[in-house]
């Protein structure tokens, strides 16, 4: 595992308890690393002014942060024909991502492509299985060969579909850009007013 792999496994963990609740040897354990690892990399971050402590104090900083160390993407297009229902019948995993994750938590995106995290390993049976009902190139369907694979173990499942974890969903929506951008604006106002209201 890749150091900037533990890196923004800390960063999503500390995105999705934004409060500072978690302790520094919670982090560690939730990210896999050990923890000197992840108070040196809080420090870090501390000393950028992201966090204080286990706190953030700038979400789209952290969400940057995480981008800027993402590896390059690898991935592969399709066409095929009912995506939805397609999907619900293989039993390989995947985590939807971008448009159709956004619609489905919090919809305001068109669900204009389906883009989705899978094993490295197991490219060649998706397009086995996918060649049986689909076409090569440019279409509706996006396979993306994830770095990370605990970001499957993540997945949340909503009526059959299996989904990204909400700040992985923000780091993939801000880091597509564009349409996407806007959805990501729109979840962090839904989410700073929710965090207001808490303080209350």
């Amino acid at each position: 595992m890749t150091r900037n792999i533990k890196n923004i496994r800390i960063i999503k963990a500390l995105l999705d308890n934004p409060a500072g609740m978690l302790s520094k040897y919670r982090l560690a354990k939730l990210s896999g690393s050990s923890i000197p690892w992840a108070i040196e990399f809080l420090k870090k971050l501390e000393e950028k002014k992201l966090i204080k402590n286990t706190k953030v104090l700038d979400y789209d900083g952290l969400v940057d942060y995480a981008i800027e160390a993402m590896p390059k993407q690898k991935y592969v297009e399709f066409f095929v024909r009912g995506p939805e229902q397609f999907l619900k019948t293989t039993k390989l995993e995947y985590a939807l991502t971008t448009y159709v994750a956004e619609n489905y938590l919090y919809h305001h995106l068109f669900p204009s492509r389906y883009d989705l995290y899978i094993k490295k390993d197991e490219l060649e049976r998706w397009k086995a299985f996918i060649l049986k009902n689909g076409l090569f190139g440019k279409g509706n369907l996006r396979l993306i060969l994830a770095a990370d694979e605990a970001l499957l173990k993540e997945a949340q499942t909503i009526k059959g579909l299996k989904f990204v974890s909400t700040p992985q969903l923000m780091i993939d929506l801000k880091k597509e850009g564009g349409v996407c951008m806007e959805g990501y604006t729109l979840i962090r106002k839904e989410q700073q007013l929710q965090e207001h209201v808490q303080k209350r």
